[in-house]
């Protein structure tokens, strides 16, 4: 009876044992499958976590872009308003300088006007030399001064040039051929504006424009080899030198 009780006891213990054994298995089991689950989580959390860090590294990166594209937009603007302020700036001095323009051409046209009829005059009043060429010139100033395709600076800036050409009359020495007023053919020599004088083509008639009478007059035979060597001087045929020639005597002005 005794033995049956303890082996009784042994096979509860063994039971217990066992039954222990069973019970530790399945919290074990249990226990490592709450890991793995605890495990799986924090792989998700941290996925989510590093997703959320990229997309917070993105979105700050987008920001830095467009604050920086701002700050460029700013300056960028900064400039333009620079631009546009200069440009009204120049804006308002040229329609200032349109202003004054008109005034000026107003103001000017009658002042061509009157330098065109004194040229004229001078040409007129000269001595006769080059006339054709110079009435000419004149005739294309008056043509130029009613012409609208042509500016009033260009207008100006012409006529400034003709009477810079008959400035340069007056301090050059020229011979040119021509006829005189009985259509003789002779040659001139021009000295400046003081002295013209012509000889025929044969050299047998010398004369000059007397200042005097305004008309064209015969000289004599003392200067005909003076006139002839003044005219091959001025035609470069012959080295300068020393010539005989008639001087008219000074006349009060008129």
């Amino acid at each position: 009876m005794r033995n049956i009780l303890v082996n009784t006891a042994i096979l509860l213990v063994l039971g217990g044992i066992c039954l222990a054994n069973t019970v530790s298995a399945q919290v074990l089991q249990s226990t490592i499958g709450a890991q793995n689950n605890i495990n799986s989580a924090e792989a998700a959390s941290q996925d989510r976590i590093d997703n959320v860090a990229d997309e917070t590294e993105n979105i700050l990166n987008q920001f830095r872009q467009v604050v920086s594209e701002t700050e460029s937009l700013k300056i960028y603007n900064a400039q333009l308003q620079r631009l546009v302020t200069n440009q009204r700036t120049e804006l308002t001095s040229i329609n200032t300088q349109l202003s004054q323009l008109e005034s000026t051409d107003r103001a000017i046209t009658p002042l061509m006007i009157d330098m065109v009829d004194t040229l004229e005059q001078i040409v007129e009043r000269d001595v006769p030399f080059l006339l054709e060429e110079r009435r000419r010139r004149v005739a294309d100033m008056r043509i130029l001064l009613d012409d609208p395709n042509v500016t009033v600076s260009e207008k100006f800036r012409r006529i400034l040039e003709v009477y810079q050409g008959e400035i340069d009359y007056g301090r050059t020495t020229f011979a040119y051929d021509g006829n005189l007023p009985d259509n003789t053919k002779v040659t001139f020599l021009r000295l400046g504006r003081t002295l013209l004088l012509y000889q025929s083509l044969d050299g047998e008639k010398t004369g000059w424009w007397n200042p005097q009478s305004r008309q064209f007059d015969t000289l004599g035979s003392e200067y005909r080899l003076s006139v002839k060597d003044g005219i091959a001087i001025a035609q470069n045929r012959r080295a300068p030198d020393l010539v005989n020639l008639p001087v008219p005597a000074p006349t009060p002005a008129r």
